[in-house]
């Protein structure tokens, strides 16, 4: 018998938090949250700014915003919040686009994984009359592009928002109750802490997953046949978060690579006592880090995060979209 799934916990509101959302990128997160809005009235209108043209005409098909123009700053105008959802490399160029358009007050928030750079990135283009706001759901799929979203993807995750000096805290509060309607759960963090935690968390994960995919297909004894063949739940889950979209976690990377070369250091160093602990068959010291390491398995699960049940809880579902990992 498997743990039950979390209840969810998106809400409708009463009446919308804002009369005009605007959103720039509509792959995943951008696709995602517009429909999050539209399932719970947050905003009274959604348009959505895609420069991809068939992007933008299956954005349209799909009809999860009122609106979908190619232009940024079109999409802006008169909005009263404008969510950047592209990868974090586009940060500076479209803060360039939008800024001049940018109603007086609006909140400007957007979805990057990488809080320091896009901040620094978008300073030169916020005015003072625009409430800049920073976040990021801590959720995604490997999956891209405006058929992947879906309303659900935020329900029982954690959305951290990052102040920066100037955040109004009527405006950090209204974007709060944003994705707590969205079913999220909400924390805040300075930008240069939740680059280290995210860092932690999903970062370094990846660039391991990437790496060790890279490995097993250039061995030459081990054909890439045999090792899709024979893939076992460890490599399967490797190869599901190295199939994530390779723009956005190679500007996730080059953004916030100061937090990730500095773990990467520390893992390094922790993978090197574990050779040596193999090579000198040093049994207590493999037993009692792992017996460490599955302690931190159980706290996970113990948080929500995760459920007990096989597979590392991952179950099988009609649409691939509902498996709403790896996270972000």
């Amino acid at each position: 018998m498997t743990d039950a799934a979390p209840a969810p916990r998106w809400r409708r509101l009463d009446k919308p938090l804002f009369e005009k959302a605007a959103l720039i990128g509509l792959g995943l997160l951008g696709s995602s949250v517009a429909r999050a809005i539209r399932r719970s009235g947050a905003a009274a209108t959604i348009v959505g700014a895609e420069p991809n043209d068939a992007h933008r005409a299956d954005a349209e098909k799909l009809g999860f915003c009122d609106a979908v123009v190619a232009s940024g700053a079109e999409a802006v105008i008169d909005a009263d919040f404008v969510c950047i959802c592209a990868p974090v490399g586009a940060a500076a160029a479209i803060g360039a686009e939008i800024g001049p358009a940018l109603a007086p007050g609006a909140i400007l928030s957007d979805v990057g994984s990488v809080k320091g750079a896009v901040i620094k990135a978008l300073a030169p283009h916020v005015r003072e009359d625009i409430c800049f706001v920073p976040a990021h759901p801590i959720a995604g799929t490997e999956r891209s592009g405006p058929d992947a979203g879906f309303a659900e993807l935020f329900e029982n995750r954690w959305c951290i928002i990052t102040p920066t000096e100037g955040s109004p805290p009527e405006a950090v509060a209204k974007v709060a109750a944003l994705w707590r309607a969205f079913g999220s759960d909400v924390d805040e963090m300075t930008p240069s802490h939740h680059d280290r935690v995210v860092a932690v968390v999903s970062h370094l994960p990846h660039l391991i997953a990437y790496t060790i995919v890279g490995t097993a297909s250039d061995l030459e004894e081990v054909t890439q046949s045999e090792v899709i063949k024979f893939s076992a739940a460890g490599f399967r889950d490797f190869t599901r978060i190295a199939a994530s979209d390779p723009v956005m976690w190679r500007d996730i990377f080059l953004t916030n690579k100061e937090a990730v070369l500095e773990l990467l250091g520390r893992f390094t160093e922790d993978l090197v006592r574990l050779q040596r602990a193999i090579r000198w068959g040093e049994g207590d010291t493999l037993h009692e880090h792992f017996t460490h390491t599955r302690a931190i398995r159980r706290g996970i699960i113990e948080q929500g995060q995760d459920t007990a049940a096989p597979d590392f809880g991952r179950r099988a579902s009609p649409d691939p979209a509902i498996k709403a990992e790896p996270d972000e």
